[in-house]
């Protein structure tokens, strides 16, 4: 079969060990649950991988501040975050090719492992440096759960299944955010923050043996004929760590105040980043190429969208509109319980396009985003307007998050060869994690460079959110050219 062959019709036509049985796949196909029977397992254990990198997200940054008091890293505090962020980059394409090579089950224990460790270093680090340590392990292993995620469901799951997995994966992240923060604030008040990274040690045991045992069934793929070797510095995984290099680089230059310094090394950063990631994303990524290319781009449009803005609403409401903290959190929360309700919606309706272009929901998801950004940013830079806007602006961005998101995920991984759903998915989360990364760093500069030149936040806040706003309209034109081509 040619690699030119429609790679929806490959998935298609490949059977897995969960799903076929002697007299075809679509026997019981009307009773079949992801919660129950066969499934069972293998989905808990996946939603709960999911939702310890959620809790991770959400409870870690609660306790950030008084961490980095308590060791000295006030000074370094934005590392506290970039060094698990330029880790998971690693982590990602490099679970994302051992999948490809051995099945899934081997690199997500190894993921699993890494990630434990990671905990465990930084719950007992009794220097800043040191427990930066522990966010780099904890990076490797976050990258390697999320994009291993992805690559079970397309693997394990019958193709009718997958939207409702991608949704209750979307679903995973809810629960962490509503009670993460307040859960983590309370160990850190009660007893210590080393508490929290206590707390997810037994439930990365619990989440490995429900998940580990069903994909090992699945077992690996086809051997592929051996090749020449090439040199270490072209695998993928050295251009990953280039990538984090170059996103490093890009980001301390994003940092510095004397616009002087500030635009070279950023620009070095990004040549960098940019010529290592052409080689760690499938071929004609950035020039946004039909099919799975599509996908991830459409990936980095989203996030970069939703979480670049999602980053600086609670600065905004509390600094400009004189909220609290807790009150500013209802944006959050906001966002994430409609984000699952428009995966789950979608996930639902998803059978209707089953086998053909998703373009219209992608579309309309991002439109529904932009909308949303544009209500939360007059709820938030406009005085005339209550400050509770920004909260139902969010609440309509997560809704268009949700349907975009789960919906495209869906079509990329469709479309994927069945030996390379583990490159499209690693390809994807490690979009996403660019994507929050450059919005975050660019937003981050945007205040530190108004603050430096006595401007007011107001204006770098107006520039993020235009930022921001310009990816959701970019990502409704581009969602057109998510089918057609190849992998």
């Amino acid at each position: 079969m040619s690699e030119q062959e429609s790679t929806a019709d490959r998935v298609r036509t490949e059977p897995t060990s969960l799903t076929e049985t002697p007299q075809g796949p679509q026997r019981g196909k009307a009773h079949e649950s992801v919660l129950g029977g066969r499934y069972a397992a293998l989905t808990w254990g996946i939603v709960l991988s999911v939702g310890l990198v959620a809790f991770e997200s959400m409870g870690v940054a609660t306790v950030l501040p008084e961490i980095a008091g308590n060791l000295g890293g006030l000074g370094a505090y934005g590392w506290g975050l970039s060094a698990l962020m330029l880790a998971n980059l690693i982590g990602t394409v490099a679970a994302g090719r051992a999948a490809d090579l051995r099945g899934p089950a081997r690199p997500l224990a190894i993921g699993l492992t890494v990630f434990a460790v990671g905990c465990a270093v930084a719950g007992a680090a009794p220097n800043w440096p040191l427990f930066l340590a522990g966010r780099f392990l904890q990076g490797l292993g976050v990258g390697a759960v999320m994009a291993l995620a992805y690559t079970a469901i397309a693997l394990a799951y019958p193709q009718h299944l997958r939207a409702r997995m991608f949704a209750l994966v979307s679903g995973a992240w809810t629960l962490p955010s509503l009670i993460g923060p307040t859960i983590a604030a309370m160990i850190a008040d009660g007893a210590s923050w080393r508490g929290v990274f206590v707390l997810l040690l037994p439930l990365v045991v619990l989440a490995a043996a429900l998940a580990l045992t069903p994909l090992r069934r699945l077992g690996g793929p086809d051997p592929a004929p051996a090749g020449e070797p090439g040199p270490w510095w072209a695998t993928p995984i050295a251009r990953s760590v280039l990538l984090a290099l170059g996103t490093a680089l890009f980001l301390a230059g994003l940092e510095l105040r004397t616009v002087a310094l500030l635009i070279p090394l950023a620009a070095v950063g990004a040549v960098v980043a940019v010529g290592a990631l052409r080689s760690v994303t499938p071929p004609g990524t950035l020039t946004v190429r039909r099919g799975v290319p599509t996908g991830v781009v459409l990936r980095f449009l989203l996030c970069g969208a939703y979480f670049g803005s999602e980053a600086f609403l609670p600065l905004g409401l509390v600094e400009l509109r004189e909220l609290s903290a807790t009150e500013a959190g209802l944006g959050l929360s906001a966002g994430a319980i409609t984000w699952v309700a428009g995966a789950a919606w979608q996930g639902r309706a998803d059978s209707r396009w089953s086998g053909r272009s998703r373009a219209v929901p992608i579309a309309a998801g991002f439109a529904v985003l932009l909308v949303g950004i544009v209500v939360m940013a007059l709820g938030i830079l406009v005085d005339t307007t209550p400050a509770l806007t920004a909260v139902a602006g969010w609440a309509i961005g997560g809704a268009g998050m949700g349907v975009a998101f789960n919906a495209a995920t869906t079509d990329t991984m469709e479309q994927a060869a069945a030996d390379r759903q583990g490159e499209a998915s690693g390809s994807m989360q490690l979009a996403q994690t660019l994507a929050v990364a450059v919005l975050s760093g660019l937003g981050g500069a945007a205040v530190a460079l108004s603050d430096a030149h006595g401007s007011s936040i107001t204006t770098a806040l107006t520039a993020t959110f235009a930022l921001t706003g310009a990816l959701a309209a970019a990502g409704v034109l581009v969602a057109r050219r998510i089918r057609g081509g190849t992998v």
